[in-house]
C-alpha cells in the first residue's frame, strides 16, 4: 500500500486512514481504503540496518558514512568507497546497537548502553567540528545524556534522550537546529522552547528543515524554501515547514491540522515532511 501511496503524492499524512497531499495554504484529500505506514527519509546512497544488534552498512560511501575506514587495494592505492552488499561495520562488532540514522554524508549509532557513535563527514563548517575531517570509522560523541533515538539531516544531526531531551548539533543553515539563531552548534545543544513542558518522542531530518513529535503535536522548524537552493524563476521548492508559508524558522513551531490530533510518527525528506496522526 505504500508503494502505491508513493504514486499519488511525495508528501503524505495519513489521517485515520485517509491520505492528504501537503500543499501550502491548502490540504487536499485523497481516499484510500488502507493505511500508509511508510514514509522515506534522507537517506542517499546509504543504507544502515542492525541485526541482533550488529550494524551493517552499504551503498555509496563517499566521506567515510558508511563506517568501514579507509581501504587501501592494489599498489597502495585506496578502494572504491561503495559497498554493494550490506557489510558489517567492524569498529562496532560486540557492541549492541539499537538505533541508526543516515544522513546525506554522515552516520549515526546508538548503543544499547546509550552511547552515541557517529562516522562520516565532519567538516568543520558543516557538522560543527572544531577541525575538519572525514572521519570513517565510528567515534563516540561526548556531552550527551543517555540516548534513544538519532536522526541525521544534510549536515546537521538530532538526538533523543531517555528523558525525552531532544540534542542537536552541526551546520545551522536557516536555523534547522531550531535553537533560535543560525549558529553552528561545535558540541551538542539542547532545543528548548515547547519541548521544556513536554518530551519529544520523534525526530527526523531532512536536507536542512527538522521535524519532532512533543506532546502528541508536530513541531518543524528550519529550511522553509523560499531561499532554497533550487528555486528555479522565483518560484518556491518548500512549503515543507507546513506553516501555510516558506519562510525559515529558527525555533520549533507547531504544526496547525485545524483538527484534534494525535502524532504518532514524523519522517523528512530532502524538502518535504509527512507524518502519521490519528483521531485524538
Amino acid at each position: 500500500m505504500a508503494s502505491s501511496a508513493s504514486k499519488l503524492c511525495h508528501q503524505a499524512l495519513v489521517f485515520d486512514f485517509e491520505l492528504f497531499s501537503w500543499i501550502p495554504q491548502q490540504l487536499q484529500l485523497l481516499r484510500l481504503p488502507l493505511p500508509v505506514t511508510l514514509l522515506s527519509r534522507l537517506q542517499l546512497s546509504l543504507s544502515l540496518e542492525t541485526y541482533k544488534g550488529e550494524t551493517l552498512s552499504w551503498g555509496g560511501g563517499q566521506s567515510g558514512r558508511l563506517g568501514h575506514g579507509h581501504q587501501s587495494g592494489i599498489f597502495g592505492l585506496l578502494k572504491s568507497d561503495s559497498e554493494y552488499t550490506p557489510r558489517l561495520i567492524k569498529e562496532l562488532e560486540g557492541l549492541k546497537v539499537k538505533n541508526a540514522a543516515a544522513g546525506m554524508l554522515h552516520s549515526v549509532c546508538i548503543s544499547e548502553n546509550g552511547s552515541v557513535h557517529i562516522f562520516g563527514e565532519r567538516e568543520n563548517k558543516k557538522l560543527g567540528y572544531s577541525e575538519a575531517s572525514n572521519n570513517s570509522l565510528p567515534s563516540m560523541v561526548d556531552g550527551l545524556p543517555y540516548s534513544e533515538k538519532a536522526a541525521c539531516g544534510g549536515y546537521h544531526t538530532c538526538v533523543i534522550t531517555d528523558g525525552g531531551e531532544l540534542y542537536v548539533w552541526g551546520t545551522n543553515e536557516n536555523g534547522c537546529l531550531g535553537i533560535g539563531s543560525t549558529d553552528v552548534a561545535h558540541s551538542p545543544v539542547r532545543v528548548e522552547g515547547p519541548f521544556l513542558r513536554h518530551s519529544v518522542s520523534e525526530v527526523s531530518c531532512g536536507w536542512k528543515h527538522t521535524a519532532a513529535i512533543s506532546g502528541g503535536n508536530v513541531y518543524t522548524w528550519g529550511w522553509g524554501g523560499s531561499h532554497g537552493t533550487f528555486s528555479v524563476d522565483g518560484h518556491s521548492s518548500g512549503g515543507q515547514l507546513g506553516q501555510a508559508s516558506d519562510v525559515d524558522y529558527v525555533k520549533p513551531t507547531k504544526v496547525n491540522f485545524h483538527r484534534h490530533v494525535k502524532a504518532l510518527q514524523v519522517s523528512c525528506g530532502f524538502n518535504h515532511t509527512g507524518a502519521i496522526i490519528e483521531y485524538s
